[in-house]
């Protein structure tokens, strides 16, 4: 499966199989895992022990598919995912990174969802 990837994406699952040894998420300290491409944004809230999804968020959702894949539509997507967690009284979270470098798009959707009340 590696050798037919690309040089960059090899780079990033490597990256994410070394976090993901050492980062779970639980009921009480859900991990908040992002996804990004070229045209849409993904965040999704994961109870690792139960494999289950607590809350999702994307760009390629109905009433949100005006938020495009920029800094600013990143920020608007964090605080989206913040107010969500908020109704579900989940305040603090693991942030999962995914192996992409921990800037641009990535960090606002992060300081996004802190901008909201959540913690990590």
């Amino acid at each position: 499966m590696l050798r037919k990837m690309t040089e960059k994406n090899r780079k990033r699952l490597k990256r994410k199989i070394h976090i993901r040894k050492n980062l779970s998420g639980t009921a009480e300290k859900p991990r908040l895992t992002v996804t990004r491409s070229n045209r849409a944004l993904y965040m999704q809230v994961v109870d690792d022990v139960k494999g289950h999804t607590l809350a999702s968020v994307s760009t390629l959702e109905k009433d949100l598919r005006e938020i495009k894949a920029t800094l600013e539509g990143a920020a608007k997507l964090g605080e989206l995912m913040g107010k969500r967690l908020l109704e579900k009284n989940i305040t603090t979270v693991v942030f999962d990174r995914n192996g992409y470098l921990y800037h641009g798009l990535v960090k606002a959707m992060a300081d996004g969802t802190r901008k909201a009340g959540v913690q990590f």
